[in-house]
């Protein structure tokens, strides 16, 4: 093997041996016996017009490219939901509830800092002066126009206190933080279908599968322990069983590839990140089909479907996208599963499928030797977070999904 194919794996090897220590210090009841309370970091106020993280905000290091704007008439405003949090005073200027909508992952960080300033402040609650835009008021391809960005300053517009509701605003994860003018800070966050990709990849809640029973059944009714139809090595159907969910949120909104097919007809839906196996004919072995990002498949290039006998190469003839409920995430013990009918990885974010696959085998392992009777959680699973974390220190940004390389769902 040449050096160059083999760096990647010596760093995978470094990292599992990474993923082992959190893992085995999570497995304790709980702090170390001789061990010291780490004193509490002291929070450094951010400087008037800087920035955290020090880099543009729509670039992949903060908060993203811009997407375009939502409007009240388009699908993509059902990627916003309001925000009732008691604890946040909305200056509404409108009068038309518009600084309350935004997007989840807003909603999440906002909700997260009210709690902040109220513990910083006793008596002093978050305040947001401007929320979505949907009159323009902005500049061109202002995040605001995408219910991703907030201004916010505290309830008593006491401006000494906004340097540190800045670093508090960092803190509580929002993407990019700007103390942008004495009168307010600026916050945005990453896009719902950015932030998923990040760390799995996912298909919506009424999405099928074919269980050995030859029952189909929708993902949101597949339990661990379960045996899915899968491929497996050899590029041969074989059953799989589920491990883990990966991420599973039943009531989350989110942004899907759709990949249709012909010659037999197929529709698969998944997140854009998640990875599904392509050749450009129909003569290459199922083997030797290449794990490719949802978002790059083109139509005119081939899948893997389920046919009759076995799996067969399908045309694609149209890439979409669209809004669904739910996102699923199954892991199975093979790394792959068939999908209405088409053959998926268990994995996204990361190109390479043989490398996700190993660097999961910590995952298989803690399963046959502990986990075999957990129940599916809702959320994402611990694991994939820290793997992403730790493979943005390893691997070359090459290596990663163009919208998920920014941080650490589907």
């Amino acid at each position: 093997m040449s050096p160059a194919r083999l760096r990647p794996r010596l760093r995978v090897c470094l990292l599992l041996l990474l993923l082992l220590v959190p893992a085995a210090r999570g497995c304790g009841p709980g702090r170390v016996v001789g061990s010291r309370r780490r004193p509490p970091r002291k929070l450094v106020p951010l400087a008037y017009k800087q920035f955290s993280p020090n880099v543009p905000e729509k670039t992949l290091g903060a908060s993203g490219r811009y997407e375009g704007k939502i409007a009240r008439s388009s699908e993509r405003f059902k990627e916003l939901t309001p925000n009732y949090n008691p604890d946040i005073i909305f200056k509404d200027e409108e009068n038309t509830g518009a600084d309350r909508l935004m997007t989840q992952r807003c909603k999440d960080r906002l909700n997260s800092l009210a709690i902040s300033v109220m513990n910083q402040w006793p008596g002093v609650k978050l305040r947001v002066t401007e929320g979505w835009d949907e009159d323009g008021h902005h500049s061109e391809e202002s995040l605001h126009y995408e219910g991703r960005a907030v201004d916010i300053t505290t309830s008593d517009r006491d401006r000494n206190k906004y340097g540190l509701l800045a670093r508090l605003a960092v803190e509580a994860g929002f993407d990019w933080v700007y103390y942008e003018s004495k009168a307010h800070v600026h916050c945005s966050v990453k896009s719902e279908h950015s932030a998923a990709a990040k760390t799995g990849g996912c298909f919506p809640a009424g999405a099928q599968v074919r269980l050995e029973s030859g029952a189909r059944v929708a993902l949101s009714a597949v339990r661990p322990g379960d045996r899915v139809l899968a491929m497996g090595e050899d590029g041969n159907p074989t059953f799989s069983e589920v491990l883990i969910f990966l991420d599973r949120e039943p009531n989350r909104l989110r942004v899907f590839q759709v990949i249709e097919t012909q010659d037999p007809p197929r529709r698969l839906a998944l997140t854009p990140a998640h990875l599904l196996f392509t050749a450009n004919n129909h003569t290459e072995p199922a083997a030797h089909f290449r794990a490719t990002f949802a978002s790059q498949v083109q139509p005119g290039q081939y899948v893997l479907v389920a046919g009759a006998p076995g799996l067969q190469p399908a045309r694609v003839a149209a890439v979409s996208t669209h809004i669904a409920l739910g996102a699923y995430a199954p892991l199975t013990r093979h790394g792959t599963l068939v999908v209405e009918d088409v053959v998926a990885s268990c994995f996204a974010a990361v190109a390479d499928h043989h490398l996700a696959h190993l660097a999961f085998w910590p995952l298989r392992l803690f399963h046959s030797l502990t986990w075999g009777s957990w129940t599916p959680g809702e959320g994402v699973h611990w694991y994939p977070q820290l793997l992403y974390r730790l493979g943005r220190l390893l691997l070359e940004e090459s290596s990663f999904h163009s919208l998920g390389v920014a941080g650490p769902g589907s």
